[in-house]
């Protein structure tokens, strides 16, 4: 059976979380629950370095702002992480050239990491600290959720990857105001903060 469903799934949810994709994979490699999961990605530093990073981003993402700053630093690191693991699935399995196969992993996570990095700029638009919270929690477990049916269910967790990805760019669409408003804001206190310190210069 090809690998690409799965390759596709784990490039959208790369885009999102590539550290809870490694660890989940590695995880379900790890404890024989599938046979598509490459050694590579079993290896327990592999486990443990996944692990961390995923704790710091589950911290991180949560936080007004940082959450975007993160995002900022994880532009390459998302398509890069889908691009290499969507390689290996497809080395592990042979059915689906590994070039190939990490051209849509790459792709995939790519589009999926600038919807959420465009949700997050909307979120951050909202007064209120909350709603960055709940977003990163439904991420969470969805990015937990789709891999894990993804395991078992290949084709019909592409579908739904396929939908949410679709749905996250119709999202992204309908909140370019507020997308614009995050940058406008983020422009004004980088104006206040440099006024800021060339006042404090000058008392000085």
């Amino acid at each position: 059976m090809s690998v690409l469903p799965l390759v596709f799934t784990s490039g959208w949810a790369s885009g999102i979380n590539a550290y809870a994709v490694v660890l989940l994979l590695g995880i379900f490699g790890a404890t024989g629950l599938s046979d598509e999961v490459p050694e590579a990605l079993q290896r327990p530093d592999v486990l443990i370095a996944a692990g961390v990073l995923f704790l710091i981003e589950a911290v991180a993402d949560k936080i007004p702002y940082v959450d975007s700053a993160w995002d900022a630093v994880h532009t390459v690191i998302r398509p890069v992480s889908g691009a290499v693991v969507a390689a290996l699935l497809a080395g592990q399995s042979g059915s689906v050239p590994e070039l190939a196969a990490g051209a849509v992993g790459g792709s995939t996570a790519l589009v999926s990491h600038l919807v959420k990095a465009g949700t997050r700029m909307a979120v951050n638009s909202s007064p209120e600290p909350f709603s960055n919270v709940i977003v990163s929690l439904a991420e969470d477990l969805g990015v937990a959720a789709i891999i894990t049916f993804a395991i078992f269910h290949p084709v019909a967790a592409a579908s739904i990857a396929g939908a949410l990805l679709l749905a996250g760019i119709l999202t992204v669409y309908f909140l370019v105001s507020r997308i614009r408003r995050f940058w406008r804001r983020r422009t004004e206190r980088r104006a206040e903060k440099r006024l800021g310190q060339a006042v404090a210069q000058r008392g000085g």
